[in-house]
């Protein structure tokens, strides 16, 4: 049984064929079924998101082919078109090509979790559908495992890569408990979402939301425990703001230095972290010249970025040693597999074996025998029936003059270093 995967990602394909492919929740268990019907494939999982599309499945031929002219034809797409957007790998690749997508390796961004969670949802819907067998079942978990292997002994997480982690670790170097500290948020944007839930995340203490739009602020405000206002009400505010991050689409500044000057006066100067990532600034450079603020900009915060990146970049080469070596455990844990049906006949044909002999002790001591004389008749009879299909075996070999037979024979039985043989 071989593993394959076919796939497009923001490497290979751009967003308007991505979109094309995409699977969402509802259309998966079906997908997995027609999956199934094809002709060898025996096992199925489909991951969807919004940087990929990857089919898996395990089966016992090469069914690439098929697979991919039913993604085409499913989506109705031109063959070539797809073609040249899809890459597939096999067996040990497609290993490898798993658990670098769990890590977070093939992400647009190095190193980003989200994926992983992905990954176990994917994998739960195949599962659900019964799609899931021993070899992707296998495939998948091991992956998980390499993940948190990684996540555990690289940084390949620890740095921030995106502005608004970046802005609540620079925050956490000014304040290291975020609880007894409000957080005081202007915009309701993307990117102040991101911050709010960062920050509720390392258990801000307060949080304020103001914007130009009172009702988008308090939709916002709801979702995070926090206390909504207008923009206008901003100057009421200021004081009791540890941390501001602002993020507006303001054409001109929305704080200036003079409303953060008289804030300092009211705070008796105890210092406020800021965070200004607008295009065009949404505060004024000069309140950077206050001894008190702790002022940084989108470039500062870019700066931030790229050097948690460099620090990625330097973990994903740990993660890649760590992966080389868990696909090759892997490799030859999924070969076990194919020992499977043969350790469970031996075991069968033993236990029927054991059972018999048990039953004709029982008989043995009801008719009158002594037990110690069951009890050595027991073990006698269990040693020559237990061994007597492969001493035959072993003498037909040695009759034959089959030498590699024997010494087969003799390392599946462990007697190599027998040396009383």
């Amino acid at each position: 049984m071989s593993i394959f995967v076919l796939g497009i990602n923001h490497k290979t394909a751009p967003v308007e064929i991505r979109e094309q492919l995409a699977f969402n929740a509802v259309s998966i268990p079906a997908a997995l079924a027609e999956l199934r019907a094809h002709a060898g494939v025996d096992e199925a999982a489909i991951v969807s998101t919004c940087n990929r599309t990857e089919v898996w499945f395990a089966a016992g031929h090469d069914e690439l082919p098929a697979v991919r002219s039913w993604l085409a034809a499913r989506r109705a797409l031109d063959n070539d078109a797809v073609d040249a957007c899809l890459y597939a790998h096999t067996d040990d690749a497609a290993v490898r090509h798993l658990f670098r997508v769990a890590c977070g390796l093939d992400s647009l961004v190095l190193g980003e979790p989200q994926i992983l969670g992905q990954l176990k949802h994917a994998y739960r819907d195949a599962v659900e559908a019964g799609a899931a067998g021993p070899v992707l079942s296998r495939a998948f978990q091991h992956s998980f495992s390499v993940a948190k292997q990684v996540r555990t002994d690289t940084g390949i997480g620890a740095s921030p890569v995106s502005v608004a982690f970046a802005v609540v670790s620079l925050a956490r170097q000014i304040f290291a408990n975020f609880n007894n500290h409000t957080a005081l948020l202007i915009g309701a944007g993307d990117t102040i979402e991101l911050t709010a839930r960062h920050l509720r995340a390392q258990g801000i203490g307060r949080l304020l939301i103001a914007n130009r739009s009172i009702e988008r602020a308090a939709e916002l405000a709801a979702r995070f425990n926090g206390i909504a206002f207008a923009l206008d009400e901003l100057d009421q505010h200021l004081v009791q703001a540890d941390m501001i991050v602002s993020a507006t689409a303001s054409p001109v500044p929305v704080l200036t230095r003079a409303q953060v000057g008289k804030a300092l006066a009211q705070r008796r100067h105890r210092p406020v972290f800021i965070a200004d990532v607008a295009v065009p600034r949404d505060v004024e450079s000069a309140v950077g010249d206050f001894e008190d603020v702790y002022l940084y900009t989108v470039d500062d915060l870019s700066n931030v970025i790229d050097e948690s990146l460099r620090s990625r970049r330097e973990a994903a080469d740990e993660a890649e040693q760590i992966i080389e070596l868990s696909v090759a455990q892997f490799a030859g844990a999924l070969r076990t597999l194919d020992a499977v049906d043969t350790i469970r006949d031996l075991r069968d044909r033993a236990g029927r074996t054991r059972d018999d002999a048990v039953d004709e002790a029982a008989r043995l001591l009801a008719s009158g025998e002594r037990p110690e004389f069951v009890l050595h008749w027991l073990g006698h009879t269990l040693t020559n029936r237990l061994l007597h299909q492969p001493t035959v075996r072993m003498r037909d070999a040695g009759f034959e003059g089959d030498r590699e037979a024997l010494a087969n024979a003799r390392r599946l039985l462990g007697l190599e270093d027998d040396t009383g043989a």
